[in-house]
């Protein structure tokens, strides 16, 4: 073989083996997803690929978020960092329209919820990665800002089709009556009227055909299902938008609609029922699977599932039309309804068990050091990180480092130590459940174990001062 083949062939060969030393990551998240909507539980949700991910990977039932909605979850997720500690610790939205007001464009143009974002010195996942040398993507939900610096592409990804703030119609892809899509930095409304479950597939699956098997990737694919739809008619912001093809999987509903004099935009405002709502959001959830059927099957016929790192889990609690059973509670509640999610990985190249139900306290703060040790990044040494590298953990070589778990929203409180779960309620008196035998928080023991309580509060005041203490962050702190 003469000098030049060979030297081609150990291109070839060593080009290889690095590609093949960095997985890929494809990190699927979806929105208001209850603890208990997996159909391999048999609540009779229909979620075939979600029940494949688990079947192949690890199932998690002790896994948190930081926080119990949108936009901080979603923070957190990306930065590896307390919402308290990354500046978003609330959401970046606006309150008229959950009254029935419209903004005009002008009016929208300087309100929080357009001019509001994460912080420009916070370090996302996407901008890790990308140093290196990952093709990064988003097509979904974004929900960290609109303005052009806060946009993914200025964040870390070199791709994004999707809408900004916390939730839209699924056709019409307007925020109560605000369009709110975007490719790149640019909006568009090129696809209004197609359902938007399909346009995230769409875009995913052409970054998958693009990068799969030619260059390591990371695609963030959060769908907006099954979080209920945006829109100033009540009779659709009451549930959940879903194709017919998916809800004639459910059985018939006798009744639709019903008349309500509680509604927050007028008397007599027409309502999807309860039954219609549990349908359809069945229905967006059933939709949503099937994507993600469609991108485990194009990295199989890409031939690289088995390297590819897939996370799946649900931003926070269900809500609507959600179960979140044997939990009490649901979103943007302190209880475990509201924190405690479905978890899915999957990464049989990474020694990760198939069919294997992991009970350990983990949480969504692990992503992020834990992306980046299996892809062979470096995390800047002055930068401070609230997780832990989970790989061990998952692979069964060791019990989670995680003792402990807090949230802060608002004047609600909360934290996990050990078992024990910790909930104060405004001005109300702590509350104390042992969740190794009380999972649904049923029974309050803080007068039988004053001690346990008064020290868990004590390490929550502890917790809090170090967050006050970090390094000041937008848009919300004081500095």
């Amino acid at each position: 073989m003469n000098r030049f083949y060979f030297v081609l062939l150990c291109g070839i060969l060593f080009g290889n083996i690095a590609l093949a030393d960095k997985p890929n990551v494809l990190l699927i998240v979806s929105d208001d997803q209850g603890y208990n909507d997996l159909g391999l539980l048999g609540n009779g949700i229909l979620t075939p690929n979600l029940d494949r991910i688990a079947t192949e990977g690890t199932r998690l039932t002790n896994f948190y978020v930081a926080w119990p909605a949108c936009t901080p979850s979603r923070a957190s997720l990306l930065t590896g960092r307390y919402p308290q500690r990354n500046g978003i610790y609330d959401m970046i939205r606006n309150e008229a329209p959950d009254y029935g007001y419209r903004y005009t464009p002008d009016q929208y143009a300087v309100t929080f919820e357009r001019i509001g974002g994460m912080d420009l010195r916070e370090i996302t996942i996407a901008d890790l990665l990308k140093r290196s040398d990952y093709h990064t993507a988003i097509f979904g939900k974004w929900d960290l800002g609109s303005l052009k610096r806060f946009l993914p592409t200025s964040r870390g990804f070199d791709d994004f089709y999707g809408f900004v703030n916390t939730g839209i119609d699924y056709y019409t892809h307007e925020r109560y009556g605000v369009p709110s899509m975007f490719r790149n930095q640019s909006p568009t409304e090129e696809d209004k009227g197609t359902y938007c479950t399909n346009l995230f597939e769409r875009e995913a699956l052409r970054f998958l055909r693009e990068w799969a098997g030619e260059a390591p990737f990371f695609l963030y694919v959060p769908f907006n299902a099954p979080h209920n739809s945006s829109s100033l008619d009540p009779a659709i912001r009451s549930s959940v938008q879903a194709p017919d093809e998916f809800k004639k999987l459910y059985p018939d509903v006798e009744v639709e609609y019903r008349t309500t004099n509680k509604h927050k935009y007028a008397d007599h405002a027409t309502v999807t029922t309860p039954e219609a709502r549990r349908r359809d959001y069945r229905a967006a959830v059933t939709c949503m699977d099937a994507s993600i059927g469609k991108l485990l099957d194009e990295l199989e016929t890409k031939g690289c599932l088995d390297d590819t790192i897939v996370i799946f889990f649900s931003d926070n609690g269900g809500s609507g039309g959600a179960d979140n059973s044997p939990l009490r509670g649901k979103k943007a509640t302190m209880w475990e309804g509201g924190v405690r999610v479905p978890c899915l990985v999957r990464w049989p190249g990474g020694g990760i068990p198939a069919g294997a139900i992991n009970d350990q306290l983990l949480t969504s703060l692990e992503i992020f050091p834990s992306l980046v040790k299996a892809t062979g990044g470096e995390t800047p040494a002055d930068l401070p990180l609230d997780g832990f590298d989970w790989w061990p953990t998952l692979r069964g070589e060791q019990t989670s480092p995680r003792r402990d778990m807090f949230w802060k929203r608002r004047d609600h409180r909360a934290a996990r130590i050990g078992n024990w779960k910790w909930v104060q309620l405004g001005d109300q008196n702590g509350m104390l459940f042992d969740l190794q035998t009380d999972i649904g928080e049923s029974t309050d023991l803080a007068n039988q174990y004053p001690e346990v309580a008064r020290d868990i509060e004590a390490r929550f005041q502890q917790w809090q001062t170090e967050m006050d203490a970090s390094e000041p962050r937008g848009p919300f702190r004081d500095f």
